[in-house]
């Protein structure tokens, strides 16, 4: 059950992937041109091919239809284009009426102006021909997600249950199944749950409103159940009668109830992880090869239930592929077993102070302990290198920044990177030139900082790369660069004193999660 999590939860909790963002296209709108009587839009691989001559004909022909704005160039489309085709192969063979189309974006300014297209591939949905406001897919790109999605919008979102044999074959489908029990399916607290459904793709749903099957599960009063295959077997969210059912308060419940009490962080789960919206993350390292260490998850499992909804608990398998988790936690395989606990907003780490034996009861007491304020978060530095201020840019950790950023004789000039990231490898050589042009300047510093292996006190850096100016004198003065990544425009910029006008930002590459993979986005600028 460990999948890709529903959309409208992650959309109904405040929730924002790091996704791409592209700028939108330029080019002035146009009246669009009449269709020719008899046009027949054409279709590749069981796709229409839309543009603005067509695109009013298949709206009018195709009461449900998904437009997938590509690019020829964009590797995200590529990779979809296979599940894109599946996607109208599979609702084909079912009959299902809906229709998926596509059209290519570069080479159609006018829709995508329209439409708000901003990185490709975005996929939306129209129905009835309105294309004023069409529902944009946000979930996940594999085919069957697709399809799914689309069922639930040209059908019922939740299976009609009658009697304790559809109940209980519908529980046997999957292992997590969540079914609401209403005594009036005309209620609007009905159409919220299956609003709700629409978009929660990982779970099949049912309703009822069957007297026997309220008796049959113990139930009083409109309740939702959540009946899954692991821990407990099930949790029931009733609904208040006073104030109905609260749709973020549901959708927060699903998202907890729906996960196992220790998750394994991995591909699959990884984006669960992220999404559940709870802060705290309490990770076990372990080499899952050994025995003795795979042991010790009984009584991690047995900490759990006290804090859930509170603490996640996660295991990370230090013999997998997961050497960017430990890298960001600053540990090494060999050092497993170990605790970990991160608040995902602050990210902020806690180490266990003492080295006790891993029990049920030594997990509990750290979890209660960083809660409770009791524990002081570490932070991350790589040593002092020998030679860190030999060469024009000057290397720093979290050891030496404090003291050469506000040192109060110089004017230091900071970028914080990634080692992965394309954006701060382009600026790279525009780095050292500055940094050469300045090398006898007593009073200037060029620096840079590995920002993924290195934390500071004094502020968080949120996207690849960042760039600081930390001028001369006592008070401790912090300016962000956000102007043109140049020589010229550096130059300018420190000459001035740190004093430049704003111009558009140059993009940036947002700090993800720690995801399974070192991917980010799902979308490609325009």
């Amino acid at each position: 059950m460990e999948d890709l999590l529903l959309p409208v939860l992650l959309l109904l909790l405040g929730f924002s992937g790091p996704w791409g963002q592209g700028q939108e296209p330029e080019g002035p709108s146009e009246a669009l041109p009449e269709e020719s009587p008899g046009e027949e839009v054409p279709k590749e691989d069981g796709i229409l091919v839309l543009s603005h001559h067509n695109l009013s004909l298949a709206l009018q022909e195709h009461p449900a239809l998904m437009v997938e704005f590509y690019a020829p160039w964009c590797g995200h489309c590529k990779a979809l284009a296979p599940e894109y085709s599946k996607a109208a192969a599979l609702l084909a063979a079912e009959s299902a009426a809906v229709t998926l189309a596509k059209v290519d974006g570069p080479a159609e300014p006018e829709l995508t102006k329209e439409f708000g297209v901003v990185g490709y591939p975005t996929l939306k949905f129209f129905q009835n021909g309105n294309r004023t406001d069409p529902e944009e897919y946000v979930g996940p790109k594999k085919a069957e997600d697709i399809a799914e999605w689309l069922r639930r919008r040209v059908g019922s979102s939740a299976t009609r249950l009658e009697d304790e044999e559809g109940v209980q074959a519908l529980i046997a489908k999957q292992d997590v199944v969540v079914i609401g029990f209403f005594q009036d399916l005309q209620a609007e607290d009905v159409a919220t749950f299956l609003a709700l459904a629409k978009d929660a793709l990982d779970i099949t749903f049912g309703v009822t409103d069957q007297p026997q099957l309220f008796q049959k599960f113990g139930l009083t009063k409109d309740t939702v159940v959540l009946f899954k295959k692991f821990d407990e077997g099930r949790a029931d969210f009733p609904v208040d009668k006073d104030t109905g059912l609260d749709l973020a308060d549901l959708s927060r419940f699903l998202i907890t109830h729906s996960m196992h009490l220790v998750t394994e962080f991995n591909m699959q789960t990884s984006p669960k992880i992220f999404a559940a919206k709870i802060l705290n993350h309490l990770l076990l390292f372990v080499n899952q090869t050994l025995a003795q260490h795979r042991e010790l998850l009984t009584d991690f499992r047995e900490a759990a239930p006290p804090f859930r909804g509170q603490v996640l608990f996660v295991m990370v398998d230090v013999a997998a592929d997961n050497g960017h988790v430990l890298n960001y936690f600053g540990l090494k395989a060999e050092e497993a077993p170990t605790l970990r606990l991160i608040n995902i907003e602050t990210t902020k780490k806690y180490a266990p102070t003492d080295v006790v034996p891993i029990t049920a009861a030594s997990v509990a007491a750290f979890c209660q302990a960083v809660l409770h304020g009791e524990v002081k978060p570490y932070l991350l530095s790589q040593e002092i290198p020998p030679d860190w201020d030999q060469r024009p840019v000057k290397t720093l950790v979290g050891k030496n920044f404090e003291q050469v950023a506000f040192d109060e004789t110089k004017n230091v000039f900071v970028k914080f990177y990634a080692p992965w990231c394309s954006h701060c490898k382009e600026m790279a050589p525009a780095w050292e030139a500055l940094a050469e042009k300045y090398r006898d300047r007593e009073d200037i510093v060029i620096a840079e900082l590995d920002a993924t292996a290195n934390e500071l006190e004094a502020f968080s850096v949120h996207g690849y790369p960042t760039l600081k100016f930390f001028p001369a004198g006592p008070d401790r003065k912090v300016i962000e660069y956000k102007s043109t990544r140049d020589l010229e425009t550096f130059s300018k910029f420190l000459d001035s004193g740190g004093d430049l006008p704003e111009e558009p930002k140059e993009p940036t590459v947002s700090i993800p999660e720690i995801k399974a993979n070192s991917t980010v986005g799902s979308k490609e600028e325009l």
